[in-house]
């Protein structure tokens, strides 16, 4: 058999053997709170693209540096959707013969695409504010979801806070136990640029109902409970910061009414300070205010997407029945 011969007989195997191996890419995960948003540039530059920022990239409350709420990557509108693979979440802004607001979801990456459809400029506009608060819900609804599915493949025993506070919460390995009093556990995780920290808790419910002043009674209970958080020096413990009244609001947990905090935690006669996210469950079965806080100290650089992650941690809670 000659080489000629040889070449035509083994290409054919040759070829069939890259198509079995060859692999599909594999989806991106995309990185956390970023919204790929496809958009020509005349509108981007203009009314419609600071409409865009001015609601999808605030600041967002409670952190000790200005952060944006989403870190925003712009396309061009030729660029078909299907190739825009940074991110969980996909907005589409477009000229159009009609007006449409549109929702897809998918379990597959990215979870979810929204698309603004407008005859004109105020058009599109009009449809960012009346729609603007659903697609960050459901961007951030998505964000924490997938963190939970991340967090379950590796959890730390749930047996402690089981017999403790007759809860469930998805810890993920790599938090430490750091102090465990009566009512009272302290969890903490050693990151690069810091570290995150869990508080859980349970006072009688008189004890954050005494008052009409629900935001005060929440300060005071953080600061005592701050007597376990200290610094190196003496009569350094943590408290909640002054500078800023805390953002409150009312949701619910597992099917509980809960107060949320959010604010900034300091060291009395420290500089260290940090943001901190309280959840005060109103737990009438227990007849307690179950409390779990997430914290973090991370100086210099991006809070964000670790408060993201302690507020995913806390929002997987399942308190027993009793």
């Amino acid at each position: 058999m000659n080489k000629t011969h040889f070449l035509l007989v083994l290409i054919p195997f040759l070829l069939f053997s890259c198509l079995k191996t060859e692999k599909q890419p594999e989806p991106v995960s995309g990185k956390p709170n970023t919204i790929s948003v496809i958009i020509d540039d005349q509108l981007w530059y203009g009314e419609v693209g600071d409409s865009i920022r001015n609601k999808f990239a605030s600041p967002v409350w409670g952190l000790t540096q200005e952060e944006p709420l989403f870190t925003i990557n712009q396309y061009p509108a030729r660029l078909l959707e299907g190739f825009v693979t940074d991110s969980r979440s996909i907005i589409v802004v477009k000229k159009a013969a009609t007006d449409k607001f549109e929702i897809i979801r998918s379990k597959a990456l990215p979870h979810n695409t929204f698309r603004i459809y407008g005859k004109s400029v105020d058009d599109i506009i009009c449809s960012l504010e009346m729609n603007g608060s659903q697609i960050i819900k459901l961007i951030r609804d998505a964000e924490i979801e997938k963190i939970q599915q991340d967090n379950s493949k590796a959890l730390l025993n749930p047996a402690v806070l089981k017999n403790k506070f007759h809860i469930g919460v998805q810890i993920p390995v790599g938090y430490e136990y750091m102090l465990h009093k009566k009512n009272f556990i302290w969890l903490k995780k050693e990151i690069i640029s810091g570290n995150t920290s869990l508080l859980i808790y349970q006072v009688p419910i008189k004890q954050l109902t005494k008052t009409s002043d629900i935001v005060g009674n929440i300060v005071k209970m953080r600061d005592s409970i701050g007597l376990y958080i200290k610094g190196r020096e003496p009569n350094t413990q943590m408290i909640t910061g002054e500078a800023y009244a805390p953002y409150f609001s009312t949701i619910s947990l597992d099917g509980k009414k809960t107060f949320e905090t959010k604010g900034t935690w300091e060291l009395k006669n420290d500089f260290m300070t940090g943001p901190f996210i309280n959840y005060a469950i109103v737990d009438e079965a227990y007849n307690r205010i179950l409390v779990i806080e997430g914290f973090c100290y991370s100086p210099s650089n991006q809070e964000r997407d670790l408060m993201l992650e302690l507020e995913a941690i806390i929002k997987s809670v399942k308190i027993d029945k009793r």
